[in-house]
């Protein structure tokens, strides 16, 4: 099999990376939409979270990640050690992530929970697939909080979504992107999974991690990361 070639080239991101919360083990951050988590292979994507954080916090480590188009809470470990307890709570899946979303269209079941299993795509990287046969269990819980007129500016035409709270119990790639697609709902922005329609109708990914609840690695106080949805 020939090596997969990730030709992307991300844009530059011109936004800023907040702290929401420092201590001497962790960092609490928002994302902003367009910027990568991690450095990638290609030398012209080397910004990232992780490349600007470890400048001023030299051995951070990154205990999950969110997509490029994703913006949101994150937390960072700032040494291996608190990172391997973190990643033991992701895991044991005792975090717990809700995100904010507009999926194009208005959902006839307003709440619901998505079961379908994940699978690399390798022929269409860096597509996943839906495979019961060889993808591995994926679990996101949907809740539908409102109908919406959606317009991305002035000049476009509104069309209707719905704006969901959803709830991944799983931690697969693309897990969110590709269950809404399943609903035959699409995340609008999404420039993977859906329709070249709904990724025209936004000028980002419409996918916020909005809210991130773990126990502290040292502590064991329970922690909050929270962000509101900028869209």
């Amino acid at each position: 099999m020939l090596p997969v070639v990730d030709d992307f080239i991300a844009p530059r991101c011109f936004e800023e990376i907040t702290i929401l919360y420092q201590d001497e083990h962790i960092l609490l951050i928002n994302k902003p939409s367009g910027l990568l988590s991690l450095s990638g292979k290609n030398p012209a994507n080397i910004d990232s979270v992780h490349y600007r954080l470890v400048k001023n916090f030299p051995g951070c480590c990154l205990v999950h990640r969110l997509d490029f188009g994703t913006s949101g809470v994150m937390v960072i470990a700032l040494n291996k050690q608190i990172n391997a307890l973190l990643c033991r709570q992701f895991s044991e899946r005792t975090v717990l992530k809700r995100y904010t979303a507009l999926l194009l269209g208005e959902l006839t079941e307003t709440t619901g929970i998505i079961t379908a299993a994940i699978a690399k795509d390798r022929p269409n990287f860096p597509l996943m697939k839906l495979c019961e046969q060889e993808g591995k269990a994926a679990r996101s819980v949907y809740n539908a909080l409102a109908i919406e007129g959606f317009q991305a500016d002035s000049s476009s035409k509104a069309i209707t979504v719905t704006r969901v709270e959803l709830t991944p119990t799983t931690g697969r790639t693309h897990q969110l992107r590709i269950h809404s697609q399943y609903l035959g709902h699409p995340i609008i922005g999404c420039d993977l999974y859906g329709s070249d329609y709904s990724q025209q109708l936004a000028p980002r990914l419409m996918l916020h991690a909005t809210r991130l609840e773990f126990a502290h690695p040292v502590t064991g106080i329970k922690m909050l990361g929270y962000s509101p949805c900028p869209f």
